[in-house]
Protein backbone atom coordinates (compact mmCIF):
# COMPACT_ATOMS: atom_id res chain seq x y z
CA UNK A 1 0.00 0.00 0.00
CA UNK A 2 2.74 2.73 0.90
CA UNK A 3 4.51 1.41 -2.25
CA UNK A 4 0.92 2.46 -4.48
CA UNK A 5 0.95 5.77 -2.58
CA UNK A 6 4.68 6.87 -3.24
CA UNK A 7 4.29 6.04 -7.04
CA UNK A 8 1.04 7.60 -7.00
CA UNK A 9 2.68 10.79 -5.59
CA UNK A 10 5.44 10.28 -7.75
CA UNK A 11 2.97 10.00 -10.88
CA UNK A 12 1.38 13.85 -9.51
CA UNK A 13 4.52 15.44 -9.23
CA UNK A 14 5.76 14.51 -13.04
CA UNK A 15 2.31 15.58 -14.12
CA UNK A 16 2.58 18.90 -12.30
CA UNK A 17 6.46 19.69 -13.14
CA UNK A 18 5.18 19.73 -17.16
CA UNK A 19 2.45 22.18 -17.60
CA UNK A 20 0.29 23.91 -15.64
CA UNK A 21 -2.50 27.23 -15.91
CA UNK A 22 -4.07 29.41 -13.40
CA UNK A 23 -4.80 33.01 -13.25
CA UNK A 24 -4.21 35.80 -11.02
CA UNK A 25 -5.11 39.68 -10.50
CA UNK A 26 -2.31 42.02 -9.75
CA UNK A 27 -3.88 45.30 -7.34
CA UNK A 28 -0.60 47.50 -7.83
CA UNK A 29 2.29 48.14 -10.79
CA UNK A 30 4.76 44.95 -10.01
CA UNK A 31 7.84 43.49 -12.09
CA UNK A 32 8.21 40.11 -13.11
CA UNK A 33 12.35 39.78 -14.30
CA UNK A 34 12.63 43.15 -15.46
CA UNK A 35 9.33 43.81 -17.04
CA UNK A 36 6.33 46.30 -15.68
CA UNK A 37 3.16 44.46 -15.42
CA UNK A 38 -0.04 46.84 -14.91
CA UNK A 39 -2.80 46.08 -12.63
CA UNK A 40 -5.16 43.36 -13.98
CA UNK A 41 -5.96 39.84 -14.33
CA UNK A 42 -3.14 38.11 -16.08
CA UNK A 43 -2.82 34.21 -16.95
CA UNK A 44 -0.22 31.74 -15.13
CA UNK A 45 1.61 29.20 -17.54
CA UNK A 46 4.54 27.44 -15.70
CA UNK A 47 5.73 24.42 -18.39
CA UNK A 48 8.95 23.02 -16.28
CA UNK A 49 10.95 25.41 -15.01
CA UNK A 50 9.53 28.27 -16.88
CA UNK A 51 6.57 31.01 -15.94
CA UNK A 52 4.94 33.00 -17.89
CA UNK A 53 2.61 35.80 -16.80
CA UNK A 54 0.48 36.88 -19.70
CA UNK A 55 -2.09 39.82 -20.25
CA UNK A 56 -3.07 40.82 -23.64
CA UNK A 57 -0.05 41.62 -25.38
CA UNK A 58 2.10 42.26 -22.18
CA UNK A 59 3.98 39.05 -21.35
CA UNK A 60 6.85 38.23 -18.57
CA UNK A 61 8.83 34.94 -18.34
CA UNK A 62 11.30 33.79 -15.41
CA UNK A 63 12.63 30.64 -14.24
CA UNK A 64 10.68 29.29 -11.42
CA UNK A 65 11.63 26.57 -8.95
CA UNK A 66 8.01 24.70 -7.60
CA UNK A 67 7.78 23.59 -3.88
CA UNK A 68 5.28 22.05 -1.99
CA UNK A 69 3.84 23.64 0.96
CA UNK A 70 1.93 21.19 3.99
CA UNK A 71 -1.24 22.44 3.74
CA UNK A 72 -3.15 24.02 0.66
CA UNK A 73 -3.63 27.77 -0.07
CA UNK A 74 -7.03 28.90 0.20
CA UNK A 75 -6.61 31.16 -2.52
CA UNK A 76 -3.74 32.52 -5.16
CA UNK A 77 -1.50 35.21 -3.79
CA UNK A 78 1.41 36.74 -4.68
CA UNK A 79 4.86 37.64 -2.15
CA UNK A 80 7.29 40.77 -3.45
CA UNK A 81 10.52 42.02 -2.85
CA UNK A 82 10.18 46.35 -2.70
CA UNK A 83 13.39 46.85 -4.26
CA UNK A 84 14.21 49.99 -6.13
CA UNK A 85 11.36 51.45 -6.43
CA UNK A 86 9.42 48.32 -8.02
CA UNK A 87 7.38 45.58 -6.24
CA UNK A 88 9.41 42.81 -7.86
CA UNK A 89 7.29 39.13 -7.67
CA UNK A 90 9.51 36.72 -5.59
CA UNK A 91 6.59 33.73 -5.37
CA UNK A 92 3.47 33.23 -6.34
CA UNK A 93 1.07 30.60 -4.26
CA UNK A 94 -1.29 28.72 -6.28
CA UNK A 95 -5.20 28.87 -4.57
CA UNK A 96 -6.09 25.09 -3.91
CA UNK A 97 -3.04 23.55 -4.38
CA UNK A 98 0.07 23.67 -1.62
CA UNK A 99 2.22 24.01 -4.77
CA UNK A 100 4.11 27.47 -4.32
CA UNK A 101 6.36 29.09 -7.45
CA UNK A 102 9.73 30.52 -6.16
CA UNK A 103 11.28 32.98 -8.95
CA UNK A 104 14.47 32.61 -8.96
Amino acid sequence: MKKMIVCLAAAVSLVWAGAMSSKVTLFQHSTLNGVELKPGEYKIHVDGDKLTLQNGKTKAEAAVKAEQNSEKFGSTSIRYLNGEGKMKITEIRIGGTNTKLVVN
